[in-house]
């Protein structure tokens, strides 16, 4: 099956933040786009606004007649690892012989005869990804993005290019998950990060760095392949390099301060030097995130001058250290992060934005598996805080483990300030308690506080 000989596209699970951006992207190309998703979000209405019909209802009857009826030569159905094998209109779809594909498989259609920049890594694709797709389109250059977050730029996580098909550019992130990345073949390929994770599909971290090893490999004859220096890929292999803060390596930045709550720093390769870059995405991470974007774009020719200027007006992703609140009074900022590692590097980072305030921070554990792989990591990384407030685990894919609770986490947590509580809870917590800096954190539906608790201190 040709991309370029479908019609009619169907999603299971269209309200993905992947999902969402491939039906966004096909809905733009002219061709018809319905899907399922099990629950209405903000994403999922947008979509709706967009013309795409979506329902929320497991149910055959539901399924456009455009796609029951249309010619299935014509017809894909995309589904997400996500979905229940016994869910309805999958176990329909099978039967009646549809083409079905992974969205991963699909990415790697679209991909497949473009320039394709990849960015992989356990945690940092989103936000290194979304750089690299600014720093393009901000130079002029024709570029196409399917990205893991909202852009706060382009208020989307999909960028169309101008002109499609010619000399176009596609940035995507490499997911991991479910070993979804190997369905790529990049150009250029970046990897942030390689810390366990998903080892409900993996079993052990060392089948997760095969893996990644393997995505290495699949960068083209005379590709090009940026990692973080540190990683356990084999550096002799021509067209890779390292990038690093604070030491040396092929790209690397020094001179990090913070001024008025932004970081300004210079950028280093082996033979030249962009000095005074100013960056508002917060933390020393993304001073390293930053490294890795720059080192794609001076790959893609883009000027210094352009690529300073590129930074001035990043503004980030949403979830992804998002500010909420900034006042004299409150400090509110939303964070993604579900990874101890993740978590770490938050709450690291606005220690040194915010010396001797205290933090509050709610966190909604995400996955069974990833709590019980990792409770010893979680309780470590939030201890960091000044107060918890923990919510139960999120389950997305999963069934509950036996022994496995939030309270797992909380016996590991060494602050005395720390409780348990339902979301139902919070926004009274918090009115009772009024914090200085307070961080919402999790993969979860914690997201659906975010802006009740943002109304709560405007």
């Amino acid at each position: 099956m040709r991309i370029q000989d479908i019609k009619n596209i169907y999603f299971l699970g269209i309200g993905g933040i992947g999902m969402s951006a491939l039906a966004r992207y096909f809905n733009a190309s002219g061709k018809m786009v319905a899907g399922y998703d099990r629950t209405s979000t903000p994403l999922t209405d947008e979509l709706i606004d967009e013309g795409i019909q979506v329902h929320f209802s497991d149910s055959v009857k539901l399924i456009p007649e455009f796609i029951k009826s249309g010619n299935k030569h014509q017809t894909l159905v995309i589904y997400t690892p996500a979905i229940p094998k016994d869910q309805l209109e999958l176990a329909y779809f099978q039967e009646k012989e549809f083409e079905l594909k992974k969205r991963s498989e699909v990415l790697g259609m679209l991909t497949k005869d473009k320039f394709t920049i990849a960015v992989a890594g356990t945690h940092g694709k989103t936000t290194t990804s979304s750089m690299i797709a600014h720093l393009l389109k901000s130079a002029g250059l024709n570029c196409s993005a399917f990205l893991g977050g909202i852009s706060k730029n382009y208020q989307s996580n999909l960028l169309l290019a101008k002109n499609p098909g010619q000399n176009e550019i596609v940035v995507v992130e490499a997911d991991e998950y479910d070993r979804s990345f190997l369905t790529l073949f990049p150009d250029v390929a970046v990897i942030t990060s390689m810390d366990a994770d998903h080892l409900d599909i993996y079993g052990d971290k060392k089948y997760l760095e095969d893996s990644y090893r393997l995505f290495a490999k699949q960068v083209k004859p005379n590709g090009k392949l940026v990692f973080k220096k540190g990683l356990p890929l084999d550096t002799t292999e021509s067209g890779r390099s390292m990038y690093a803060i604070d030491e040396q390596a092929d790209y690397s930045a020094d001179d990090i301060r913070i001024l008025d709550h932004h970081y300004h720093f210079n950028w280093h390769n082996h033979s030249s030097t962009i000095t005074g870059i100013t960056s508002g995405m917060p933390g020393r991470h993304n001073v390293e995130n930053s490294v890795a974007a720059i080192a794609v774009a001076r790959m893609m020719n883009i000027p210094d001058d352009a690529i300073r200027k590129a930074f001035a007006s990043y503004q980030g992703v949403r979830r992804r250290f998002d500010y909420r609140v900034r006042s004299k009074e409150i400090v509110y900022i939303d964070d993604y992060a579900h990874h101890p590692e993740e978590l770490r590097a938050c709450i690291a980072s606005v220690k040194e934005l915010y010396p001797g305030k205290k933090i509050t921070g709610v966190f909604q554990p995400h996955l069974f598996s990833r709590t019980r792989d990792f409770a010893e990591g979680f309780g470590k990384s939030l201890s960091m805080l000044d107060r918890l407030l923990l919510l139960d685990i999120y389950p997305a894919r999963e069934l509950p483990i036996p022994g496995v609770d939030s309270k797992m986490i909380l016996d590991l947590v060494t602050i005395k300030d720390k409780k348990i509580c339902s979301k139902a809870e919070v926004l009274d917590e918090l009115s009772k308690n009024k914090p200085e800096v307070l961080l919402t954190l999790g993969a979860g539906d914690i997201d659906q506080l975010v802006e009740p608790i943002a109304k709560l201190y405007k």
